[in-house]
């Protein structure tokens, strides 16, 4: 496969429009799709390197999230084929039903809204799996001064945590975009209180 290949299944089409952003801003190519029927077709096809999917479309039985499942159980390869990798999006709505069904089965889930370095941390997690990428992308880690974040083992697929978004202390952001930040944020309460002040006047 020529290049990286991402099938978003998904009828939401707020959902569509956020994560064809964030995922054609890496190059990739990207594909959405509204339908059960439509998403069989294109899985079949053997063209995708990566599968998003919104559980709130599948369900959590049918032939659709039967085949998906599998498919994310499998090993990434077989003969030399490379199996599509799946990431099931689980809106807030379905998350009391689907979150625990998905942890049982040890399936890489993201939450929805999505947070953009956790969602691509997850992403990268399975493209590496799929070995499209040789480096982890976007990675945002914390630097500790006793260990350096790249010496920690990665976890292997049968240990992989599937508790969904990283914790904060495994981000790595420079000195530099630390400062950027908190900067940006001081001039947003600045206006806020600019604002404020401007509102009380008579």
């Amino acid at each position: 496969m020529d290049q990286v290949g991402i099938l978003i299944i998904d009828d939401d089409p707020a959902s569509q429009t956020a994560l064809r952003q964030i995922l054609d801003s890496e190059g990739w190519r990207v594909r959405t799709v509204p339908g059960a029927n439509q998403a069989l077709a294109e899985l079949a096809s053997g063209n995708w390197t990566l599968a998003v999917v919104n559980v709130a479309l599948t369900g959590l039985d049918g032939p659709l999230f039967t085949t998906l499942k599998e498919l994310a159980l499998a090993a990434p390869f077989e003969a030399g084929h490379m199996r599509v990798r799946v990431l099931f999006l689980v809106p807030e709505e379905v998350a009391i039903e689907a979150q625990p069904a998905l942890e049982r089965e040890r399936l890489p889930y993201a939450l929805k809204p999505v947070h953009l370095h956790d969602f691509l941390e997850r992403v990268s997690d399975l493209l590496l799996e799929a070995q499209v990428i040789g480096s982890p992308i976007r990675r945002v880690r914390h630097e500790h001064k006793a260990e350096s974040p790249r010496s920690r083992p990665r976890p292997s697929r049968e240990h992989r945590d599937t508790s969904m978004f990283a914790s904060r202390q495994d981000y790595l952001m420079s000195e530099e975009e630390i400062a950027e930040f908190e900067k940006k944020e001081k001039e947003e309460r600045q206006k806020k209180l600019k604002k404020a002040g401007e509102l009380g006047r008579p």
